[in-house]
């Protein structure tokens, strides 16, 4: 019996990490054990997530096993868009440049920014009082 070739990509937003295994089929996606419309309920988070695969014209020929966590819904497509991606750099090395050109293959370093001690925010103060 043969082993069907999978390919891996690590992706990651924000505080999300996301681990996307392809494999041939049919286009069916399964994201933390659920299925992928149950798991992205916002059709704009689904429209991040199939980018990669709309680029690249290889929509439906890959079934997807995703393993995500951290962060938020955002941050979690955000995750699962760049592991996907990387994974579809191992079926084909010669989508790079199409990936690269789109800025998908990019970690988004964009992260928030930590409180700062002695006031409320990362950048607010505590009000001013001149009395």
């Amino acid at each position: 019996m043969a082993q069907a070739t999978m390919y891996y990509g690590t992706g990651r937003r924000k505080t999300s990490v996301a681990r996307v295994w392809l494999k041939p089929g049919t286009g069916n996606i399964v994201v933390n054990r659920r299925p992928f419309e149950d798991y992205f309920p916002r059709e704009t988070l689904r429209m991040i997530i199939y980018q990669p695969l709309q680029l690249t014209n290889t929509f439906g020929q890959f079934d997807a096993t995703i393993n995500v966590g951290g962060g938020g819904p955002s941050g979690q497509a955000g995750a699962v868009r760049h592991g996907i991606a990387r994974a579809l750099l191992g079926f084909d090395d010669k989508l790079r440049q199409a990936l690269k050109r789109a800025g998908l293959l990019t970690r988004d370093p964009r992260m928030k920014e930590r409180k700062k001690y002695g006031q409320p925010g990362a950048r607010s103060k505590f009000q001013y009082s001149k009395r």
